[in-house]
């Protein structure tokens, strides 16, 4: 890093450890004028950074440099990581905040053990099975449902923040809402993804008069250069921070949450469904501590997120798949060319879609010890060919514990799902080896559209990720709505063990491509011998047992082609998934890693840099 950079950061911080002394009081004045600049704008976006002392990636970084200043401070992996998802729902509003959820995976190095969070959003009581169909049976447009109050499910962002602080953390919620608090009142300079991003949502925000007040000022998206400021945002940190969570989940921003989604503030003109959320489903809500998936990879520990993520079964399927295919060629992947690694990469993530699709949901009995086996994995890996791509869909298995030699393959089933693009992964590490992979979302950039009126935030629209009829023709579908259940989804925050040490963790964003990118960034580090940002910054493909996605760099070079004449249907997609990932080759040293590139860039930072 240059020195002007470091000077940069050096800069900023004063702007964000001050908010520790903003009052929590709900009616405290404003801050004096010379406190109105913007927060962070001095900031790099600096894609990666190596040293001592604690780390963080993150994909903004004025988040990032809230949770080193929580690092700095003494702070753990779950205090920065509360602290800087905060920060997020101020400066990335569209894709993550307090009306949404999540999933939290910690390493507690005390303890010498991965636990995990499950906050996912829950359907109000009022859901059932035939609540997105139409009169006549069939699913409605999916447009419709996401932007209405149907679409909206209980949140659980700030259960996980208070249970995170509670298990995990050192400090109280009132001290991790403060940076946040702060950023809102004095906001921070639009860039150019986040104006782009408003631009394509500006449609339908503009429906929202209370998402328009914010983000359409003066009837226009928000502007590259824009000092976006969020009062209403601001004045709900400040509450929470007076008030605990029991002013979200049974106060009176939960009661303006109820109001929004049954009775949604619409434009002149504009109708859209109702929803039936109420106070009770609101006080219902818990965020769920859970055991978390486990698996192995090459004499290594992999801990992922358990249902309704299927996020945790799916990669570790697919690195299952992976060894299976090294144990059938006798090649290993790191050995491989790039057209035989993707190829191999290709057949195993269409394999896990195939089998997640089919399986995987909030019901009991889901069958994922099963899908985890190696056994299943063998079976699995029958249909793969080394020269030429499976035809798509491929079959789904069947996870029974009885698992034989190669034998005819059932014929493939096509699944259509729901599974929203926009999310956030953060990761950190702190001094004393804790590490947190939190991937938080609110479904859709921008999730429902809908700002709570009056308190500035975005509300989920995570019930669409229901299927809304049975995927598989004559298949019992896991994923229908009912009352109280929790969506599937594809976060994947993944934690690797070494003999018990955290050696990686790494997540990303992207809806059902955040499974294909999280085990492409594993894969790509631990057996393809590139840095952790090359990982992550590499060129993906996305294939989930249907067309390939494939990014234009990738499909334009002679391993795109190969790849095409191998028989793999691929379909160009620009930008495949946002990550990050912190890798720890020796106790004490870190190295953060976030997009290059992808999304404007994101940011990767150390408490003590080394260079």
């Amino acid at each position: 890093m240059t020195r002007t950079v470091t000077l940069a950061l050096a800069a900023a911080l004063p702007l964000l450890l001050t908010p520790a002394l903003v009052p929590a009081s709900a009616h405290a004045s404003p801050p004096p004028a010379k406190d109105r600049e913007p927060v962070g704008h001095e900031l790099p976006h600096t894609a990666t950074m190596s040293g001592r002392g604690g780390a963080v990636a993150s994909v903004d970084p004025v988040a990032s440099q809230v949770a080193i200043d929580v690092l700095e401070r003494g702070g753990t992996a779950a205090d920065a990581a509360v602290a800087a998802t905060a920060a997020l729902n101020v400066v990335e509003p569209y894709a993550t905040g307090m009306g949404g959820g999540g999933f939290f995976v910690y390493y507690d190095a005390k303890k010498k053990r991965v636990q995990t969070i499950d906050g996912r959003e829950t359907a109000p009581a009022s859901l059932h099975e035939k609540s997105f169909l139409g009169p006549d049976g069939k699913p409605m447009d999916f447009d419709t449902a996401v932007n209405s109050g149907l679409s909206v499910g209980v949140p659980g962002n700030l259960a996980i923040w208070q249970q995170a602080l509670d298990r995990f953390g050192t400090r109280s919620l009132r001290q991790s809402l403060a940076p946040a608090q702060r950023i809102a009142e004095r906001g921070f300079v639009v860039d150019e993804a986040f104006s782009a991003a408003t631009a394509e949502n500006a449609e339908r925000f503009a429906q929202f008069p209370a998402t328009a007040a914010v983000f359409l000022p003066g009837g226009k998206p928000v502007q590259p250069g824009h000092v976006l400021r969020q009062p209403d945002l601001a004045k709900t940190f400040r509450l929470l921070r007076s008030k605990g969570i029991g002013a979200f989940y049974d106060g009176p921003i939960g009661k303006a949450v109820v109001d929004t989604v049954n009775h949604p503030a619409t434009a002149k003109g504009v109708t859209v469904p109702r929803g039936g959320m109420t106070m009770t489903d609101l006080r219902a809500y818990r965020a769920l501590p859970k055991k978390p998936v486990t698996s192995t990879y090459k004499g290594l520990d992999v801990y992922g997120m358990p249902l309704p993520s299927a996020g945790g079964a799916a990669v570790a399927e697919t690195l299952n798949l992976l060894e299976q295919y090294e144990k059938r060629t006798g090649t290993p992947l790191s050995k491989t060319d790039g057209v035989q690694y993707l190829h191999r990469f290709a057949e195993a993530t269409a394999t896990a879609f195939a089998d997640r699709d089919r399986w995987m949901g909030d019901v009991h009995g889901a069958p994922v010890g099963e899908i985890l086996s190696k056994g299943f994995a063998a079976e699995r890996a029958c249909g793969f060919d080394p020269a030429k791509a499976q035809a798509r869909p491929i079959a789904f298995g069947q996870p029974d514990g009885r698992y034989i030699s190669c034998g005819p393959l059932a014929s493939g089933k096509p699944a259509k799902v729901n599974d929203g693009a926009s999310t956030t992964h953060l990761t950190v590490a702190d001094r004393w080896g804790n590490v947190a992979a939190y991937t938080s979302t609110i479904e859709q950039f921008g999730g429902s559209g809908m700002v709570v009126p009056g308190y500035g935030f975005l509300l989920n629209n995570q019930l669409t990720d229901f299927n809304f009829a049975p995927a598989i023709k004559g298949e019992p579908d896991p994923n229908l709505p009912a009352p109280g259940k929790r969506p599937r989804s594809s976060m994947a925050p993944t934690i690797v063990l070494d003999h018990g040490r955290p050696v990686l963790a790494a997540g990303a964003a992207g809806g059902p491509t955040i499974i294909t990118s999280t085990a492409q960034i594993i894969t790509g580090y631990l057996d393809r011998d590139l840095t952790l940002v090359g990982a992550v910054g590499a060129p993906r493909i996305s294939s989930r047992n249907t067309a390939t996605d494939i990014e234009p760099r990738l499909y334009d070079s002679k391993t795109g082609e190969a790849l095409r004449a191998m028989g793999h249907p691929m379909k160009v997609k620009e930008i495949i998934g946002r990550a990050t990932a912190i890798a720890m080759p020796a106790r004490g040293w870190f190295t953060a890693a976030a997009e290059p590139t992808r999304g404007g860039g994101g940011s990767g930072m150390v408490v003590a840099p080394k260079w």
